[in-house]
């Protein structure tokens, strides 16, 4: 269900569309997380609140759940931007502390930090 149809063998997508005209709940769920998918690689934040209304038409709970916890996504989806720079320092300066446990007090953190740079 998470991979692309079109990259499944033949037999393997057989397979997955005789489970899901079997499921009508499986086959709601699958739409679904593959349009979410979809949303993620293609950055259509836009698209996020009706993808939301959507699932929530449905009745399956546990994606209710996940969309729940949806909000923060929405700016993440519509932006080209990453933390992702910040969240590398962030673990780097984390690894330094770590080597550092117990051995000395914040003032050669400071530097072992400033002089990593």
């Amino acid at each position: 269900m998470l991979t692309r149809p079109d990259t499944l063998p033949d037999s393997e997508r057989q397979k997955l569309t005789s489970v899901l005209v079997g499921c009508p709940e499986l086959d709601a769920l699958t739409r679904h997380v593959r349009a979410f998918g979809k949303m993620l690689t293609q950055l259509q934040g836009d698209q996020l609140p009706q993808w939301i209304k959507t699932v929530r038409a449905n009745d399956l709970p546990s994606l209710h759940t996940f969309v729940n916890g949806l909000a923060a996504v929405t700016a993440d989806l519509r932006l080209p931007w990453s933390s992702g720079v910040v969240e590398g320092h962030v673990n780097r300066i984390k690894m330094i502390k770590r080597q550092m446990y117990g051995r000395a007090g914040f003032s050669l953190l400071r530097k072992r930090v400033l002089m990593a740079s």
